[in-house]
């Protein structure tokens, strides 16, 4: 979910100032696979079903995967 950003309000002598104070990377949740495993079987337990991938959709995921290739970005000279 992405939410709406705080307004800031500054002065130019702030603008000037040490943005490092005030500037840092947007961070997000992140869940790790076993985070999701556990939160996917709460899930199936709550609604008494589980949900299944279709049978396409994960063959053409699973070739994917199986076709991956190492990535050798360019060097800069």
């Amino acid at each position: 979910m992405i939410e709406a950003m705080e307004q800031v309000h500054m002065t130019e002598d702030e603008v000037t100032g040490d943005f490092a104070a005030v500037l840092r990377p947007a961070s997000y949740p992140r869940r790790t696979i076993s985070e999701c495993i556990v939160l996917a079987e709460r899930r199936e337990k709550e609604r008494g079903y589980a949900v299944t991938l279709d049978p396409e959709f994960a063959a053409d995921v699973e070739e994917i995967i199986c076709d991956q290739q190492p990535w050798n970005p360019p060097t800069w000279d």
